[in-house]
């Protein structure tokens, strides 16, 4: 196997132009492909309201207010039993109206890097929503490949059981014709006519496959079924891949399969949650500022004697949570532990994958070499059995067995060869290829180093 950089339409090494024109498609019809791109707008609206605490936070508002004189007499009564006359009243007020804006403003000052790392917490999530999408595109590629070269697979197999069909009618003919000379007895012919029948009843299970592969490809492609069965109904065989096969670069596996960037991703944000957890041991400092007009008239409201003003800031200080701060920090730092086991687990198995699928290819393809030769051999020997049954030499028998063992070898390599091509589409999945003509990167993936890990949990 050589290792060649990864064509990354590496779908067109089929050579099949109906195979490359449903891998056009894909990334713009896929419903799951559609899902990872709402949930990646999900994910940049949720980073910029995280971001949002960064910047003060500003309101405005506005407030109009009339008191009547039962409420006015009411106060007045009120002040009078606060100054010792509990029975007086200001029967002398009058209706009044009260007119009042303003604008807050507060800002809290990220001093332990509370914000900041929820920010970072945030980034990564994008990240991670990114690579989710190109892991889905992925997906999507291979599963639309796979069901295409099955979809040839089974057509092959059809034509294979109508040209075998064809051979044993010749048969059932051959044995007619002796019968009616006198060569031989009805059995030859009722076993020939059982053999036509056999092949005629694989037929209805294969056409069901068909119709089910062509609806599988037109799911993928967001189509209600059958509506591909037009551009995929007409058989055609599978082109088998050349022995060389551009696996990659081994080192760049980690680079390009979107599931170990998205783990990796998902370990950044674990590691900068515990950033969070820390800043919240911390006080929280707040400036606080508010600026109104108080007024009885609207006219007298932008004056300078309508002004108030407050400004001036707050802390807060955790005393006691219960234990509430330290539980949190340490569910972090598992959290952050089993984000790190995962990406390990998704790189090792990424590992296995490739590994595996460059055996199956590899085993498959000589599998079907010498399937190939057993082929050849056995059409050799049913033209031979059939000359030597027909000189009155072989039994009949002879012949039926070598056409039915002809027909098993016959499917075995159109099966074997259907299994190299989905072996190597495993392959390209394994390897991540695909995704990077549609959403190319705009700057490669920090590595997440064990330095980065150990500060991300000390506050900025």
């Amino acid at each position: 196997m050589v290792l060649e950089p990864v064509d990354l339409a590496w779908w067109q090494a089929f050579q099949d132009p109906a195979l490359t024109s449903l891998m056009q498609r894909v990334a713009d019809a896929n419903l799951d492909v559609k899902t990872a791109t709402i949930r990646l707008a999900e994910s940049r609206f949720q980073r910029a309201a995280v971001a949002s605490a960064q910047l003060p936070g500003l309101n405005g508002s506005a407030r109009y207010q009339h008191q009547s004189l039962d409420d006015v007499s009411a106060k007045g009564s009120l002040i009078g039993a606060l100054l010792g006359s509990p029975g007086s009243t200001i029967s002398s007020a009058k209706p009044a109206d009260l007119f009042a804006s303003g604008f807050d403003a507060s800002w809290e000052l990220d001093l332990w890097g509370h914000v900041r790392r929820q920010v970072e917490v945030a980034d990564a999530q994008v990240q991670s929503s990114e690579e989710r999408r190109r892991d889905a595109l992925v997906s999507s590629l291979a599963e639309t490949a796979r069901d295409y070269i099955r979809l040839r697979g089974t057509q092959t197999l059809i034509r294979i059981a109508n040209d075998h069909l064809k051979i044993q009618r010749d048969i059932l003919q051959l044995t007619q014709t002796r019968q009616l000379q006198g060569l031989t007895t009805s059995l030859d012919v009722e076993n020939a006519a059982a053999q036509v029948e056999a092949i005629r009843a694989q037929l209805p299970s294969l056409q069901q496959q068909e119709a089910q592969l062509i609806n599988a490809v037109s799911f993928l492609l967001d189509l209600p079924p059958d509506a591909l069965r037009g551009e995929l109904a007409t058989g055609k065989q599978v082109v088998p891949m050349p022995s060389r096969v551009p696996a990659g670069i081994p080192s760049d596996l980690a680079r390009r399969r979107p599931d170990i960037r998205a783990a990796e991703a998902q370990l950044h944000a674990a590691t900068a949650d515990i950033g969070v957890a820390v800043a919240e041991f911390y006080p929280s400092i707040q400036l606080n500022g508010s600026v109104g007009f108080d007024a009885l008239k609207v006219g007298s409201l932008l004056t300078a004697r309508a002004i108030t003003t407050n400004l001036g800031p707050s802390i807060s200080i955790p005393i006691f949570q219960g234990g509430r701060l330290k539980a949190t920090l340490e569910l972090r730092k598992a959290q952050q532990v089993e984000a790190a086991i995962a990406y390990h687990r998704t790189v090792l198995r990424a590992w296995h994958e490739v590994v595996d699928a460059l055996i199956d290819y590899r085993t498959e393809r000589q599998r079907r070499s010498r399937l190939a030769r057993q082929v050849e051999h056995l059409r050799q020997a049913l033209s031979l059995a059939r000359d030597r049954y027909n000189d009155g030499v072989t039994e009949f028998e002879t012949v039926l067995d070598t056409a039915r063992t002809l027909l098993q070898a016959e499917q075995d390599h159109a099966q074997s060869t259907t299994n190299i091509s989905i072996d190597l589409v495993q392959l390209y999945k394994a390897l991540g290829g695909g995704w990077e003509l549609r959403y190319p990167d705009a700057a490669p993936n920090p590595p997440i180093n064990a330095e980065r890990t150990s500060k991300a949990g000390k506050p900025a």
